[in-house]
């Protein structure tokens, strides 16, 4: 760790005034900076990072250790990106096991590695924070001179949306496809318009589901963050802990990143509780902005038919309608999402692998995982009637090229 801190290289030769620091701690750097390079999305707000490390979620101990770059110019914060060592490949949700286990095989070591993203989120957004594509430039430039500097087998960028694309074409970083389901916002008036416009048997099933959990006695609460209580999250970390029990782990996220959240950032949380017979026996636990919820983690203390569907997947849709938001994101895979009237949509990520050798290999895997990957999007049968434009649109596995 110590050898990481306080590293200092020139941004750009022609750029006196730049210089790129790593920063070990989010809290070193001024949150209105960073806030300003990140936008709206709450997953790259200073708060929401630096709570992952105040809380020990993230940390060089279990894997996740962070070395965050920043451009300065005359000491203001002009760009920057969320960076990490990774010691493994958990959390990322772009899976390159095959890649580490191949290089085991060859003896060499893929970790550590270095890897741009959000940790244990796989949510699309910005991932080089600058305002213009020049310093993005920079920034993809100086995490390969750290990787190489530091001796590491790959530098990876996670789930970067469009502003960072043009930037990350014109470097030698390999361009990889992927997919999730998100749900888009035809302008439907409430949740029954919505189901108006999917298929007869579609509708028919989530109807049915919706009906037998009110017989059980089920009903749902949604509570903001700044309305929520001590007894909500502690209800909600049980179903989320439970989760994790049932498939004998442990969850990443401890109880007290969650009450840095709701200190820090309460207007972008959001709890979807099941009640059965007034006592609280699921939740699942959103984010959201301006424009988008985030299903992000659930568990329940009961199974009930239908309960994870309906908590998970059609509360968030129906919270999405009530309050005007374009987009529900389900979170990384599952095709039963699809009857849910969620659909794939695209995502993307970039990679550079030092040896040039399995470089090479792995950007011939790639081609024919993009070719899979857009036949497959192409022969899902769509949940809808009619398959609504912004459906459509966010099939498209292009990067942009």
């Amino acid at each position: 760790m110590e050898a990481r801190q306080n590293v200092h290289f020139e941004a750009n030769p022609s750029d006196a005034e730049a210089v790129i620091r790593v920063v070990p701690r989010i809290a070193e750097l001024s949150a209105d900076a960073w806030n300003a390079l990140a936008g709206d999305s709450p997953f790259l707000q200073h708060a929401f990072l630096h709570a992952l490390e105040a809380t020990g979620c993230v940390g060089p101990d279990i894997g996740w250790e962070p070395v965050h770059l920043a451009l300065f110019r005359n000491g203001h914060l002009d760009a920057a990106m969320p960076l990490y060592v990774k010691h493994h490949s958990w959390g990322e949700f772009v899976f390159d096991w095959a890649w580490a286990d191949a290089y085991r095989r060859h003896g060499l070591s893929y970790y550590p590695k270095l890897v741009c993203c959000v940790p244990f989120s796989p949510v699309p957004g910005p991932r080089l924070l600058a305002g213009n594509d020049a310093d993005r430039t920079t920034l993809i430039q100086a995490a390969l001179k750290l990787t190489r500097d530091l001796g590491f087998s790959s530098f990876h960028i996670l789930f970067p949306t469009a502003p960072d694309h043009a930037a990350l074409e014109a470097t030698p970083l390999m361009h990889r496809n992927g997919f999730q389901f998100h749900w888009n916002n035809a302008g439907y008036a409430d949740f029954d318009a919505f189901l108006a416009a999917m298929t007869h048997d579609k509708r028919k099933k989530i109807r049915q589901e919706r009906k037998k959990l009110a017989n059980l006695g089920v009903t749902f609460r949604w509570v903001d963050g700044a309305e929520s209580t001590d007894a909500d999250w502690d209800h909600f970390y049980r179903c989320y802990a439970d989760t994790y029990a049932r498939h004998r782990s442990e969850p990443h996220l401890n109880r007290a990143f969650f009450a840095e959240l709701r200190a820090t950032l309460p207007d972008n949380l959001v709890l979807i509780i099941a009640d059965k017979d007034g006592e609280p026996v699921a939740c699942s636990f959103c984010m959201k902005d301006g424009q988008r919820l985030y299903g992000r983690h659930w568990g329940t203390l009961e199974y009930l038919p239908g309960l994870h569907f309906e908590t998970c997947y059609q509360q968030g849709i129906e919270y999405a309608i009530a309050h005007g938001l374009s987009v529900f994101e389900g979170g990384a895979q599952g095709e039963h999402k699809l009857a849910r009237g969620l659909v794939p949509t695209a995502t993307h990520s970039w990679h550079w692998l030092e040896n040039a050798e399995f470089r090479e290999a792995v950007d011939r895997f790639l081609e024919r995982e993009t070719d899979a990957i857009g036949h497959y999007m192409d022969e899902l049968e769509t949940p809808f009637r009619r398959e609504p434009p912004a459906a459509a649109a966010s099939k498209d596995t292009s990067s942009g090229r």
